[in-house]
């Protein structure tokens, strides 16, 4: 495989920061990823630091796409949740690019569940491109991405919809799933209530569960009691990673 087939991608979490070397004809890694704990506090520097020091051990030396649990508008960070406030009005873009030593165009920073629903939409099934689809990630929080017959709309906060008086992830994220200890027949109705909400709002075609937790979608998907179809993604919780790849290697051609 040529190397030009080939991308790299950082995706920054609340409670990690992973990244990896992509095969972008197939959408998935080659080899396997880095994973380092996220620095508390997850200062834009600290981070940065980290991101350099995964990229710097895979010896890459190309464009790199780094996903932020942000809303990101042309390289700035509007938003940080699960990370420091201090992100919020970061130019990430310039930040990355300097600390990376890479020209402003080799570096894309973007939402973290855009780019996941991203490597979704291209990497999986062809009939998820159709119509009104969702990508949901549960993970520390909930990210989302919405997609109009293939097409991005960005920077969707869903996860913080007002659902019973509290923010959605709150009560339905997987990490709230851990720290309460919840089986999984006790965190299905709450997300199933997180489903409803969201349905009664954009009314999906389909909805894409993504994150840690869908590598054992079986165990709780077929609980859910909503409308919509729901499938678990295909590329489980490697997809932020692939679609940050997919973003620098498209933005740098």
């Amino acid at each position: 495989m040529a190397e030009a087939a080939r991308g790299f991608g950082v995706d920054v979490g609340g409670s990690g920061i992973k990244g990896g070397v992509v095969d972008l004809a197939a959408g998935r890694l080659v080899g396997d990823r880095h994973r380092i704990d996220t620095p508390q506090p997850s200062t834009p520097d600290a981070v940065a630091d980290v991101v350099a020091e995964i990229v710097a051990g895979f010896g890459w030396e190309g464009p790199v796409g780094v996903t932020l649990p942000a809303v990101v508008k042309r390289g700035v960070a509007h938003t940080a949740a699960n990370i420091d406030k201090s992100w919020i009005g970061t130019d990430a873009a310039a930040l990355f690019a300097k600390r990376l030593d890479r020209r402003p165009n080799e570096v894309v920073v973007l939402n973290d569940a855009d780019a996941a629903g991203m490597a979704e939409i291209r990497y999986g099934w062809p009939g998820d491109q159709s119509g009104v689809v969702v990508l949901l990630t549960f993970g520390t929080g909930i990210g989302t991405a919405l997609f109009l017959d293939g097409r991005l709309v960005p920077n969707t906060e869903f996860g913080h919809l007002e659902v019973d008086g509290h923010d959605a992830e709150t009560r339905a994220a997987a990490s709230v799933k851990d720290e309460e200890e919840l089986t999984w027949e006790q965190w299905a109705p709450r997300v199933s209530r997180y489903i409803n909400a969201l349905e009664d709002l954009i009314w999906p075609d389909l909805i894409i569960v993504g994150g840690g937790v869908s590598k054992k979608a079986d165990k709780w998907v077929p609980m859910l009691d909503v409308r919509t179809k729901v499938v678990a993604a295909e590329l489980r919780n490697t997809a932020g990673i692939v679609g940050a790849a997919t973003a620098a290697a498209e933005r740098e051609g």
